[in-house]
This record gives structure tokens, sequence and C-alpha cells, in this order.
């Protein structure tokens, strides 16, 4: 495989959102120390997201939104005009130190990927993925939409076709809607049916070119083998992309606080590497993702798949102390699984593959055979 790449930067370390919301939870801090526990990250493999301009934010972003966005998060206030125009200083999006650094170095990596996937690497930057960002606003706890600016740079290198596969159980809504009118780009989400944001119905198809896949609660692994052989991989070999650009949020995994899916990291994982093992250049990005253990697990193990490491059958004392080290309000003690602080690999989650499944994979595939 290509030369696997892992894109950080000191700001994701630090605290964020504050106290009482679902991401103040360690995530990449804690993906970052167990990889490095397992021996997993090299300098030679590693890269500093930079910290993105004005000018280059505005490629995407409304002008008037950024300049509402740094102000609000220098000063960490905002006014109840602002709150209500722009969404800044909620509950949902809240105001905190870093965030304007933050928010830039997740755009900021998301274009190093991009080049990077260009120049024939494998980058993986966890810290972005903030796939429901709006033009001119925050949303879904996403300040900025850093996928949009990963397909924008492949799109400026003149490639005629990119494609967003997102697996996150939440609906990339603020990607599909960003590139419904561009015939270069295609979208594919598989999410969970009725979760926030309550778009990408199976019948949203943007304008011909958005490929939803709302899926119910217990979404098991032998269900997402059925939606990525029969309805992810045909609509791909259709539309022939010379790049794809994937988000993998862990929040479809089991065990996740804001979801009802049921996935194993392993499925996950196998579903990303089909679409590293297809196609020439792959941008893998992070996501949502609100259990601190699945989400290091399963990150880790993503990374330690596109670096090519091998995964220890159980892990040893300084990656089981990263684990035990976590906590979260938002999963209590008797929900916390033995195995989350001892593998790296969870055990399959397969089962029956539920009518709804069959004819979702069967609607997708049909509507394949229209794209041009």
């Amino acid at each position: 495989m290509a030369p696997a790449v892992f894109l950080t930067h000191p700001i994701f370390g630090t605290p964020a959102f504050g106290r009482n919301h679902p991401l103040s939870i360690p995530r990449q801090s804690a993906v970052v120390g167990l990889a490095q526990a397992l021996g997993w990250l090299e300098a030679a493999q590693l890269r500093e997201c930079p910290l993105p301009s004005l000018d280059t934010l505005a490629r995407f972003h409304d002008r008037d939104y950024l300049a509402a966005l740094e102000a609000a998060a220098r000063s960490r206030s905002a006014t109840a005009a602002v709150r209500e125009r722009y969404n800044l200083g909620t509950m949902e999006c809240p105001l905190f130190e870093g965030l304007w650094d933050r928010a830039r170095a997740t755009v900021g990596g998301a274009i190093m990927a991009a080049e990077l996937a260009l120049e024939g690497c494998l980058p993986f930057h966890p810290a972005g993925g903030t796939h429901h960002g709006r033009r001119d606003r925050a949303s879904g706890f996403c300040y900025l939409d850093d996928p949009v600016f990963a397909i924008l740079r492949l799109l400026e290198a003149a490639l005629p076709r990119v494609a967003y596969v997102d697996l996150d159980a939440h609906h990339g809504d603020g990607v599909e809607d960003a590139f419904a009118a561009d015939p270069r780009v295609i979208t594919i989400s598989i999410h969970e049916a009725g979760r926030w944001p309550g778009t990408g119905t199976l019948d949203d198809r943007g304008e011909g070119r958005a490929f939803n896949m709302p899926v119910p609660r217990g979404f098991n692994d032998s269900e997402l083998g059925v939606l990525m052989e029969a309805a992810v991989l045909p609509v791909l070999d259709r539309f022939k992309p010379e790049a794809v650009v994937i988000v993998c949020g862990v929040d479809a995994l089991a065990g996740d606080p804001l979801s009802g899916l049921a996935l194993s990291n392993v499925a996950l994982g196998d579903a990303v590497m089909a679409l590293v093992d297809a196609y020439p250049r792959v941008v893998v990005l992070g996501g949502g993702g609100y259990n601190p253990w699945t989400l290091s697990r399963a990150w880790t193990g993503i990374w330690g798949r596109l670096s090519e490491r091998k995964v220890p059958s159980a892990l040893p004392p300084a990656a089981r102390a990263v684990l035990a080290g976590l906590d979260c309000d938002l999963v209590e003690d008797e929900d916390r699984d033995p195995a989350w602080f001892t593998t790296l690999r969870d055990a399959p989650r397969n089962g029956p593959v539920r009518d709804e499944i069959r004819q979702i994979a069967r609607c997708i595939a049909y509507r394949s055979a229209l794209l041009s």
C-alpha cells in the first residue's frame, strides 16, 4: 500500500467543548497515546496540520460567518444575535479556549491530507470529519466543514471525479449539500434512520448524485457487509472516482451513547480498507464518536491497518494504562465492556440481515445504473 501518514496538531490534545458536552472526552489524544503505547507512531509518519488563512477558509465558508466565528472564539462570548444567526455560543456549539485554532487545524489537516493523497500517500486525519458544518453557520458540533475542503483540494488538482463515503452514524448533510450541484462529486452516506439531523432519507437523492442509506437500530456487521458489497461498491464502480474521501465516524459502533447502531470496530475497519484497496487516492478522516474507549480502539486499529501493523491479541500494559485512564460521563460503569480495556479488536457482531437492509441495497444499486 501507499505510505501511511498520521496528521495531528498540539491543539487537538487540549481540553475542548467545556463540561457537559459529548465532545469533551479525550479523542485524538487517546488515539495518539494508544498508538504510541503500541509503538505504531514513528516521527517520519507524523505531519502537523497547518492553520489556513481566512482567504483559504473563504473558498467555502461565508466571510461574515468566519468573522463572527473568529471574534466569538477569541472573546469566548456571543451576543444573542450571533447565537441566533450563526449557532455560536450555544449548548450544541459552545465557545471555548483554542476553538479558532482548533477549527482551522481541522480544515488545514483535511487540505494537507488531500495533498498527501495526490502525492501517493495514505493520510489519516482522525480529528477531521466535521461533516455538519454549513457554509454560513455552525451545526452539529461542527464549526467548519473540513471534508468539503479535502474534496475541493482534490478537484483543484483537476481530478474529474471524487467520491465521498460517510460511515458516521449521523447523515453527512453538510457535505451532501455543499456538492449537490457539482457533477464531479457523488456523496454516499450510511447512517442511522431518524437520528439527528433528520436528513438523508432513502428518497433524498440530492440532484441525483446523493446515495443515502438510513439503517435501523441494531445495524450489525453482516448488514454493513451487504451494503458495502451490494450498494456502496457498485455505486463507486459505476462512477469510477479518481479519489475517495472517507469519514469513518465511530459512533456507529456498539456502545456509543449517541447512536443505536451495533457495529464492531473490525467491520468498520473492513469497510474503510475495502475502499483503500480499491482506489488510488484515498483520504481517511475521523468523524463522530462519543465513547472514548470504543473511539480510541477503533481509530488506533484503523491506523494500524493503514500502516500495516500487526495487531496483538492482547494489549501490552502501557496500552492498557491509556485505556484505564479514560473516563466518560455518558457511559455508565456497568455498561463498560471489560474487553475495551484489554484488546484492540472487537469480537464480530454478525447477525441476521433484515429485509429493510436488502431493500436499501437493491434501491441504491438500481440508482447507481442511472449515473452518467
